[in-house]
């Protein structure tokens, strides 16, 4: 008994069903290139026609003019034959041509759509997906979509023409020998569906082992830092070459089926050879056929086994694009779990004052609950400590005011606004974050500060860097403002990269700062530097400032002390200090620890 029920639609065929589909949603991409997609069919008609019309030529030329002693008809089907190969040679030169601009042009366009989509994504999806993969998704993905995009479609048309104009004439010119030749035909379209099945899984396979491989690079490559300092090169070289020789093992798969495929394709067409001469040249004997008809045989037989073979090819290179292509829909039908409503409202300029009422959260929706009921009411122009120890919910509850997700219970609001109900441009657009490792991009110092204002004049630009004490090492650079730093700025040291950070959100001047953790990795030497940029860059505007610094946090208008996700004290640093609670027990280990 079957294991599906009647009506239900097995697994792969529901998976080709998606594909088919997904393969459709890749055509709509040519729409903007329909005039061009349109003059590559009409070359390829035209290539089609050529090729068809040779080995008929070919025929009349000895039939008619070889056979006959008759050279006026010989050089006219000379003739005919040679422009045919002309005519089929600029058609199918502009048809390439055609293809591979409409389908670069394709590639690009998704590969942009996939870029700004995954833009769009929320700070959870990139925490729960591994980077290397979503590489792997901008480039190996859709590279695999190279060739059926830039020549698949047309390659597909065409040798199906071919296939099925080639078994026409081979009947046409004589039926017993095209019945003869096609009895092979049977055992072909069996070893093809064969081939079909086995094919779809291992390409499958392979694409995923080939995602893994390029995950693994990027970790590895971007942690450089880590492995060398603690000598780990064997260990990951190891775990990296069994990685690879996974992928090894699953693109050796697709290689066996080929080595057996394809050969068989080619013992088919000696066998039909065979055939044809065998009993091509009993029909000759008899007088029953030309010498012309039997050549036509021989060449269309190429024609005919070519197209099959080209189909068996395309077919290996749908399977990788519809595997390459399931992996990038998987991402472009993500939708985001943090979207602005319809009718979500302009955040206006905001003054800055925060409220939390009863905020409950945990990471996804089966997560352990990590907030527990929090309320905290924040006046404009304050600067908040968050304190605990590690795990107590601090940089949680950033990400909350940041609405980079939102609380399971209760509300967080900016002067009053829900910030379910703000649109998340205007939100953002008014909030700067400073993280633990400021993050520099491969580009120049003035590019890196500017980061939130592009536009921003080189004055600027100085100025920002001048008010967070980053101007004296910026113009010390061979280049000064314009000096390339590497990538994440690892040519500079950790204070230097922080304090380029600081000078990016003071220039993009946000009404609220979030600093998380932002002083942690700073050196002592440069803490009195970073000192004297926080007065200025805390200055006028909300800040939440998780930090360990005493200095930090003794300055800070309002101290809060979370532990488990919940609000245990909060109030200024003396008032903290006199309860003798858990943030007189946190001061004292602080104070040891630099004493």
């Amino acid at each position: 008994m079957s294991s599906h029920p009647a009506h239900a639609i097995p697994p792969e065929g529901v998976a080709l069903r998606r594909s088919l589909g997904r393969m459709r949603r890749l055509l709509e991409l040519v729409r903007p290139y329909r005039g061009r997609a349109a003059l590559s069919l009409v070359t390829l008609v035209v290539t089609t026609a050529a090729t068809l019309a040779t080995p008929l030529f070919s025929k009349f030329a000895i039939d008619r003019g070889i056979s006959r002693g008759n050279r006026h008809e010989l050089v006219l089907w000379v003739l005919a034959f040679i422009t045919a190969a002309f005519v089929g040679y600029g058609a199918q030169t502009a048809q390439t041509y055609l293809n591979g601009w409409v389908g670069q042009r394709v590639l690009a366009d998704l590969r942009k759509r996939l870029f700004a989509h995954i833009q769009t994504l929320e700070l959870g999806y990139f925490e729960h997906n591994r980077t290397g993969k979503l590489i792997s998704r901008l480039t190996n993905d859709i590279d695999a979509l190279e060739q059926l995009v830039t020549d698949g479609v047309t390659s597909l048309v065409q040798n199906s023409v071919l296939l099925l104009g080639t078994a026409v004439l081979l009947i046409s010119l004589d039926w017993r020998l095209g019945l003869a030749t096609l009895t092979l035909f049977p055992l072909m379209v069996l070893g093809t569906a064969l081939f079909r099945i086995r094919s779809t899984r291992a390409n499958r396979r392979m694409r995923e082992r080939l995602a893994d491989v390029t995950a693994h690079l990027q970790e590895d490559i971007s942690g450089m830092r880590v492995v060398q300092m603690f000598r780990r090169e064997r260990q990951n070289a190891t775990l990296f070459a069994q990685t690879s020789d996974s992928y090894r093992r699953a693109n050796l798969r697709t290689v066996t089926l080929n080595a057996i495929y394809f050969p068989f394709v080619s013992l088919l067409n000696a066998a039909s050879t065979a055939i044809v001469l065998g009993y091509g040249a009993k029909l000759y004997f008899d007088g029953q056929i030309t010498e012309g008809t039997l050549f036509a045989f021989l060449l269309y037989l190429s024609s005919f086994f070519e197209p099959i073979q080209s189909l068996s090819q395309l077919f290996n290179t749908f399977l990788a694009a519809a595997a390459a292509l399931d992996k990038i829909y998987e991402v472009l039908e993500t939708e985001p779990q943090l979207t602005s409503k319809p009718a979500a409202i302009a955040l206006p300029p905001i003054a800055g004052r925060v409220d939390l009422d009863g905020v409950r959260f945990g990471y996804g929706l089966d997560g352990d609950e990590v907030l527990h009921g929090i309320d905290l009411h924040v006046e404009a122009g304050q600067t908040v400590a968050l304190v605990g120890h590690t795990g107590a919910g601090k940089s949680t509850l950033i990400k909350l005011i940041a609405r980079f997700y939102d609380p399971r219970v209760g509300t967080v609001k900016i002067d009053g606004h829900d910030l379910r109900d703000v649109d998340l441009a205007t939100l953002h657009g008014q909030i700067g974050i400073v993280p633990q490792e400021g993050f520099l991009f491969a580009t120049s110092v003035r590019d890196n500060i500017a980061f939130g204002r592009p536009d921003a004049p080189i004055e600027d630009v100085r100025a920002a860097a001048a008010a967070v004490g980053a101007d004296t090492f910026i113009e010390a650079l061979p280049s000064g403002y314009d000096t390339l730093v590497a990538e994440r700025g690892a040519a500079l040291s950790i204070g230097q990269r922080q304090l380029i950070a600081f000078a990016r959100a003071l220039l993009a001047n946000p009404r609220l700062l979030i600093l998380d953790e932002a002083t942690s990795s700073v050196d002592i030497a440069t803490e009195s530097v970073i000192e004297e940029a926080l007065e200025t860059l805390l200055a006028d505007r909300t800040a939440f400032v998780v930090a360990h610094r005493l200095s930090t946090i003794r300055r800070a208008d309002l101290i809060v002390v979370l532990e488990h996700g919940v609000v245990i004290e909060q109030g200024t640093h003396e008032q903290l200090l006199d309860r003798r609670g858990r943030y007189f027990s946190l001061y004292d280990d602080w104070v040891e620890a630099i004493a």
